[in-house]
């Protein structure tokens, strides 16, 4: 079933998803400064190609005090707005029965996009 779930999620705005997160991972890589940032969007692409059978998990090797920061500059530089980007889609596809499996997996992808410093993906 996370077979199926993944390629409809791909052919159904995943795959276009996973894209703009590697073209914008990219572009933030190109400044020393953005290096740590898109190393995050790296991860939110990864997750984006295919979440059904993934989650984000706490790590428990990071370091509090420069993750939380790093956490505040990302929520403040764009964070926010892709958070808030999956979580409508998340709302849209929860409208209907058919759509609840790929609203859960926005809602999981927000939750990651809010506070990726700090949080590993793992395959279940």
């Amino acid at each position: 079933m996370k077979f199926l779930g993944n390629i409809i999620w791909l052919i159904f705005g995943g795959f276009a998803i996973a894209i703009e997160y590697f073209v914008s991972s990219l572009v933030l890589m190109l400044t020393i400064i953005g290096i740590p940032f898109g190393l995050q969007t790296l991860k939110l692409g990864i997750l984006a190609l295919w979440p059904f059978g993934s989650t984000a998990s706490a790590n428990t090797q990071s370091s509090g005090c420069l993750t939380t920061l790093m956490n505040v500059i990302w929520f403040f530089i764009g964070g926010f707005w892709i958070m808030l980007t999956h979580f409508l889609f998340g709302i849209l596809l929860a409208i209907t029965i058919i759509g609840l499996p790929w609203a859960n997996q926005h809602f999981k992808l927000a939750s990651l996009a809010l506070t990726p410093f700090g949080r590993d993906i793992v395959k279940i």
